[in-house]
Parts: C-alpha cells; structure tokens; sequence
C-alpha cells in the first residue's frame, strides 16, 4: 500500500511540474539535461572559489532544483535565485536563465515589476551584507546594480518584448484567419443566393417554353391529316421536347440545391443517366430525326467515375447538336475507345452535304470551351478540329477514377490565396476548412510583412529601445572597467619594486615610487597581517601577481617613522 501511495504522489508531482498540457516529454527531458549542466557549472564555480565539498553540492543541488521548478513557479524562483546569487558566486549562471524564463512567464506588467525589483533590493542587500567591511559601500552597490542590470533585468525584458511580440502577430494571424473564414461564409452565401436566382429565371422562362412545345406537339401528333413520316417527326420533337424538360429540371435542381437528382431509368418513362449508358439513347434519337449515326464500341467496357462517365456523356451530346447545326446530313461516327488507362471518347461528322444547307440557329460559343473546362475539372483533355476530308472531330480522353486536376480538386479552398490579406500562406489553408494555427515566429514574421505600419512601428520601438539599453551598458561596463583599473592603479606594485626599495631609505623618496594605496580596492589590507612596529605609520600595497589559490592575496607593508623606512614585509591575507 505504501508503495502505490508512493507512486501515486509521484504522479501527481510529475503532472504539477511538467504540466502535459504545456510540456512534451522531449521537453521535459531537455529540461532535465540543462538543470544537471546548470548544476555541474555551479559545482565548478564554487570549486574554483575553494567552498568545502557540503557547500558545493548543496548549491549544486540547489541549483537543480530552482531550474526545473522555474517554469511551474517563476515569481518564487526569480526572487530566492537573486538572494542565493548574492549569498554564492555558483548562482549567477542560473540567475540569468531564470531571469529570461521568468521575463516571459510572469502574467501582468505590475506583477513582473515587483517581482524584479525584490530581486534587484535582495541581490544587492545581500551581496553589500557579505561584504559589509568595504569603505566604500556606495560605489559596491554601483557595481552591484550595473552587474544586476546585464545579467539579470536585461534578459528579462528582452525575453518579455520577445514573448509580447510573438503572442501579438499570434493574435493578428488569428484574427485574420477569422476573417478570411467570415468572407469565405460571406462569399459562398452570394453565390448559393444567385444560383437560386439563376434557378427560378430558368424553371419560370424555359420549363414555361419547353412545356408549351410538348402539348403542342402532343396534339399535333395526333392530327389525322399528317402522314405517318410527319407523326414520327412529330413524335420525335414531342420526346425531345420531354427530355429538355427533364434535364432542365435536374440542372435546375443542381442549382437550387447544389445536389444532382438520381437517375432515372428507361423503363419510368424518364431519360436515362446522362453517363455513357445515356450515349446509345442519343444516337437512337439522332437516327430518328434522320441523320446517319454509328456507334462503336471498342476494347474491355469499364465504368467510370460520376464525373468522367457524365462528362462523356455532354461531350456526345455537344458533338451531335453542332454536328446537327453545321454540318445536316453529314454521316456521325460516335466511337468509345476503352484504353487501359482512359476512356476515349470519340465523335467525328463528314462534310457537311451540299444538299441541305446549315441550319441558322443562334449560339453563344459556349459549347466546346465548355467540354474542355469540364474535362480538366476531372483530369483529362478535350481535342477539337477538322478532319482532312473538310469534317469536324471531337475526341475527349477521361481517366476512369475519380482523382482530378489541381485546380478541380473537391474541397479545395474558396479563398484565393493572391488574395487573403497578404499574411496567409499556403498553410493557413490547411485543416478543417480553416487556418492552420502552427506557424513558425519566423513564418508569422514573414507573413506580416505587408502590414508594416502598424507592426512595424511596434517592432522598431523594441528594437530601440533594446539597443538603446545595451548601449547603455555597454557605457556603463566601459566606465566600470575604467574606474576599476584606475583604483588597481593606485594600490598595487610589482614584487621586483618592493625588491628595488631599500629599508633605512628617506620616508619621502620611497612614496614617491610607490602609488598612495587611497583607493577602497586595498580598504582593510592595513588591519591584517603581523602587528605594526609601534609609533610607525604603514602603507599597504597589493602585488601584481596572483597567490597559491583564490582565497589568498600577497600584499606589500611599508612601515615609516621618523622619515625613514624601518620596515617592509610581504605576506598573504586571506580573500575578503
């Protein structure tokens, strides 16, 4: 029991600490990764500051622990890091990368505010505490901030300008991909509405017209003075007449609702589908109103797809009524050629015959740039042109599956791309009838570039005032580093001057070879080291050169009375 209560507590710290709803477990294991280097760096760093092995691993421990909780909890974090760094020089890696965690992490600008400026009062507080001796505590605190500024808020507002401006262009690209939704909704409402317009003109005009023909034929069919040539004629106008009307119904219907009607057959009384089982009724019909039809079928029949078999359907259909308008009398060759890997579809008329001239007939030019549009929509082409005996040839090729061209494709988009906003790209189209929302900030970057106004005016502020900040602290560091070589200056000698200087020498020819030591880098150094020789005034210089480990410092004593120079020694004080 103990051990599924165990394990049942460590699922719940695991869930509150990796938060599967933000982290992936890639992530999580890069975290895991950059806690233990933070830790092996902070172990180093309190090494090379010579702290005993429990101070080594507790900071190191510590530093583990503070970086994989400062995403859960980067207030807490941000705030004992900065007490921590200026307690322990094994902190101040781990300062920074929490400081651009937490830059980015902290909800509300007053929040973030009191959050910096608590770890701006403990850094500084603690780190003059340690150090409480120094002389000059107000240039301490100086260096303190200038070092508080590059190392910590400076990350933080660049990691919260950066964070800021991501969430904007997230917020515009989803806006703008609402947009293009609305307008999409907008648009396909348009032009549903005028279909439906289109669909009620033509059912009221012509169903109005094709009506009218019908009942005048049916009763002119049945008028005992035409001969029995003129009934057949008749009657063949009258079923002409009743599959327009049917077919105008079904186009109607397409219109109106965007949905074709089902086929009928033959044996309803109705048309037959309007598919290549449709095409021999069409020849049928041809040879009944007196033209010279054949129809040829070649190679294993396979069925097509709806949209091939009826698009070779109209292509028939287009064939014989030019052929019937252009060419009356000319012998038509229907032919239906089953390839292996299309079906080609065939329609060839002779010359037209001298002996019955073109019937005049109104056109709009619209038939065969309509074969080859219909065509392409479903993957094939459509070749038209004359024969070489003065006739006409219409030949179509279709694939047999349903697969179509680019621009053909179901489902495809209704917003153009040249077209949305400039700041879509081809995968804002992707999904589920919406913009994808996975965009790379490089990508998003990119797309906005044609609103420069508005965005850039924001993007060339941050940047402003970014450089602007590491320009001051570039100042800041310059003037830091020269005042501090400056003060070096005055408090440290090499080891072969404190050689060249002889004891018993006049007090005043030695300080003039020696630099004043009035600096706050060598404030203490005259409080340590042997006892002074009584009535005698010291100076205290630090060597150039470095001791046996960082925690000992080898300094000069010059000790004068009376004029003279009574004494000199060198020894180590211990790091202060």
């Amino acid at each position: 029991m103990r051990s599924v209560y165990a394990i049942s507590k460590l699922r719940a710290g695991w869930r509150w600490w990796a938060a599967p709803a933000l982290w992936s477990r890639r992530r999580a294991a890069g975290e895991a990764v950059l806690a233990a280097v933070l830790g092996l760096l902070a172990a180093g760093t309190e090494e090379l500051l010579s702290s005993g092995n429990l101070r080594l691993w507790t900071v190191s421990a510590a530093v583990v622990v503070l970086s994989l909780t400062r995403r859960r909890l980067p207030v807490t974090v941000l705030v004992v890091t900065s007490a921590l760094a200026g307690l322990s020089g094994g902190f101040a890696l781990l300062l920074m990368v929490v400081a651009w965690s937490s830059g980015r992490r902290i909800a509300g600008a007053g929040r973030a505010l009191g959050a910096f400026t608590a770890s701006y009062v403990l850094y500084v507080g603690l780190t003059v505490a340690v150090s409480w001796s120094s002389p000059w505590p107000l240039t301490q605190v100086l260096l303190t901030t200038l070092y508080f500024l590059a190392t910590t808020l400076v990350p933080g507002l660049a990691s919260r300008y950066w964070t800021q401006r991501r969430t904007l262009l997230h917020a515009l690209q989803e806006r703008n991909a609402q947009l293009i939704r609305e307008r999409a909704m907008i648009v396909g409402q348009a032009r549903l509405m005028e279909r439906q317009r289109i669909a009620q003109d033509m059912h009221d005009s012509l169903g109005h017209q094709l009506a009218l023909i019908s009942v005048h034929t049916g009763a002119l069919e049945v008028d005992r003075e035409l001969t029995e040539r003129q009934r057949e004629v008749v009657g063949v106008l009258r079923d002409a007449s009743v599959h327009a009307m049917h077919e105008l119904r079904e186009v109607v219907g397409i219109l109106r609702d965007g949905v074709e009607a089902p086929a009928h057959g033959a044996e309803s009384g109705q048309p037959t589908a309007r598919g290549t089982a449709g095409i021999e009724e069409l020849t049928d019909a041809a040879r009944a109103a007196g033209s010279a039809v054949e129809l040829r079928r070649t190679g294993e029949v396979r069925e097509l797809a709806g949209p091939s078999d009826r698009a070779a359907y109209r292509i028939v259909q287009e064939a014989l009524t030019n052929a019937y308008k252009h060419a009356p009398g000319a012998a038509i060759t229907v032919e239906l050629r089953y390839e292996p890997d299309s079906c080609v579809v065939e329609v060839v008329n002779g010359r037209p015959s001298d002996a019955q001239p073109a019937v005049e007939v109104v056109s709009g030019g619209q038939g065969l740039p309509g074969l080859h549009e219909r065509a392409r929509l479903v993957g094939g082409m459509v070749h038209t042109g004359r024969t070489e005996d003065g006739g006409f040839r219409v030949a179509g090729v279709l694939p047999y599956g349903t697969e179509g061209a680019p621009g053909g494709a179901v489902g495809a988009p209704m917003v153009d791309v040249e077209d949305d906003f400039r700041q879509q790209s081809q995968k804002a189209l992707r999904g589920n009838g919406g913009p994808a929302m996975d965009w790379t900030v490089s990508e998003r970057e990119l797309a906005m570039g044609g609103n420069r106004r508005g965005t850039g005016s924001g993007i060339a502020l941050g940047c402003g005032i970014g450089v602007g900040a590491l320009v001051l602290l570039v100042l800041a560091c310059g003037f830091g580093l020269y005042f501090l070589t400056t003060e070096l200056d005055k408090a440290t000698i090499d080891p072969s001057q404190f050689q060249s200087i002889k004891v018993g020498a006049a007090e005043d020819e030695v300080r003039e070879q020696l630099p004043d030591g009035d600096t706050f880098v060598a404030a203490g150094l005259d409080r340590e080291g042997p006892k002074k020789p009584a009535g005698a005034r010291c100076l205290v210089l630090m060597s150039s050169e470095l001791g046996d480990d960082l925690n000992t410092e080898p300094v000069f004593r010059f000790c004068f009375r009376d004029g003279k120079l009574i004494e000199k020694r060198s020894y180590e004080v211990v790091g202060r």
